[in-house]
């Protein structure tokens, strides 16, 4: 039989039309206040953001695959280099012989240094490689670097001063001086004369003869020009460097870490990320950074000497190859074994810089 009570709140419910809900025990409070609890978490965690946290895993997850299985990756990791684009210079440099012992290399966009390394080995034993880059790297042994915007006149204006310095950047060498010439050793007097030319030592006697008329003077220094060697006159002009490499890509915007001035900071390496994602913007943006490393080489690069430049493939490519072959003599198209299949990325080897061509024959449209 039912107690008076519930008979009473069954009546109530039926004839008000009222739902009964019966008394809950403590134990159903609080499964219900689980319930309710995990209700909220999954509210939180929408399908989207599920599927982006996922994507995200799994993007990084499939890098990290790729490069173990790359072998160029991996071998970069034993020969203590910098990053597995060494192996592309190193297959370029195979191919067309770019460096020789005691060049100067102009390395643009050197972070994180694999290129500079190779360039230091291929130059020894008293080459010297100068680095340019906007991100802050620690540079390769016997690497001297400027950190800037190559792209500033600022920047360029310092790097064309500090190669026209012969003696900046190379190792220093080790000479012992003996108290007495008669001991065998080697003075200063000894080692200036060395280190002056045929050509100065002609300029000084003809200086000491004597004062002449003007007409003289001007004749004498057109003969001489006409003396002068090919290297000597790239000298005169600033044109002291024998390769120029340009691996420049616009690094991704800095939105934080203002205040950390570590070179080993963790955002400065996702910031060398060199792709967008966009093939057009990634193909102009390439193209602008190479015409400015073309203009820096026919400032500084001498005659006989080469350039090599990356660029992102694109309908513009082919007007910078018009360029090229206005100013080298040999202009060659690469996609090296090491550079990945899915890139765009492609390499232009100028070899051999003309003397004679000016700046409006070689830039214009």
């Amino acid at each position: 039989m039912l107690s008076r009570r519930i008979l009473c709140t069954l009546t109530n419910s039926f004839l008000l039309e009222s739902r009964y809900i019966p008394p809950l025990c403590a134990c159903s409070v609080a499964a219900t206040r689980s319930r309710q609890r995990v209700c909220l978490t999954n509210k939180s965690n929408t399908p989207s953001a599920a599927r982006r946290a996922v994507r995200f895993a799994s993007s990084s997850t499939r890098w990290k695959a790729r490069q173990s299985r790359d072998r160029f990756s991996r071998e970069a990791k034993v020969q203590g280099l910098k990053s597995r684009a060494a192996f592309k210079l190193l297959e370029m440099n195979e191919k067309y012989k770019l460096f020789k012992p005691d060049n100067t290399v102009v390395d643009l966009g050197y972070a994180p240094g694999s290129w500079s390394q190779v360039a230091v080995n291929r130059t020894a034993p008293n080459g010297r490689v100068i680095g340019i880059d906007i991100i802050p790297v620690q540079p390769p042994p016997g690497v001297s670097t400027l950190q800037g915007n190559f792209l500033s006149p600022e920047i360029q204006a310092g790097v064309r001063d500090y190669v026209r310095d012969p003696d900046l950047g190379r190792p220093r060498k080790r000479v012992s001086f003996a108290s007495a010439k008669d001991e065998g050793g080697v003075t200063e007097e000894d080692l200036e004369q060395e280190s002056r030319g045929y050509i100065d030592l002609e300029r000084h006697a003809a200086l000491d003869g004597g004062g002449r008329d003007r007409a003289g003077e001007q004749d004498e220094e057109a003969a001489e020009r006409e003396r002068l060697s090919r290297r000597e006159r790239d000298e005169r002009q600033g044109r002291v460097v024998d390769v120029v490499l340009s691996d420049m890509s616009a690094p991704w915007y800095q939105t934080t870490g203002f205040w950390k001035n570590s070179i080993s900071n963790a955002y400065f390496t996702s910031r060398m990320m060199n792709t967008s994602g966009i093939p057009f913007r990634d193909h102009v943006g390439s193209m602008d950074l190479c015409t400015a490393a073309l203009t820096f080489c026919f400032d500084t690069l001498r005659s006989g000497g080469h350039f090599l430049c990356k660029y992102y493939q694109g309908a513009e490519d082919k007007a910078l190859e018009m360029k090229l072959r206005r100013l080298f003599e040999k202009v060659h198209r690469e996609k090296p074994e090491s550079s990945r299949k899915e890139s765009r990325e492609a390499y232009f080897v100028a070899l051999r810089r003309k003397e004679l061509p000016t700046r409006e024959e070689v830039f214009k449209d």
